[in-house]
């Protein structure tokens, strides 16, 4: 019973920090180091509000999922 009881503490701990989200800028730069480990060179990134009008794909979701990541090609 203490088991469970810990297991459902430490998710619960992990849940919320799940929730707040990573800064966008951090975000941006991990996004950014995976697409040129593929090969791309030339591309955007860019920090846009949820749900705003972007021209591009939505590649990440940060700070508490206020904000969108764009990412364009060329």
């Amino acid at each position: 019973m203490k088991k469970i009881l810990l297991a459902i503490g430490l998710l619960s701990i992990a849940g919320t920090a799940f929730a707040a989200g990573k800064p966008c800028e951090e975000l941006k730069s991990e996004i950014a180091a995976k697409i040129e480990a593929n090969g791309a060179q030339h591309y955007s990134l860019k920090v846009v509000e949820k749900g705003a009008s972007a021209d591009g794909k939505v590649v990440g979701s940060c700070e508490a999922g206020t904000k969108d990541i764009v990412y364009k090609r060329g």
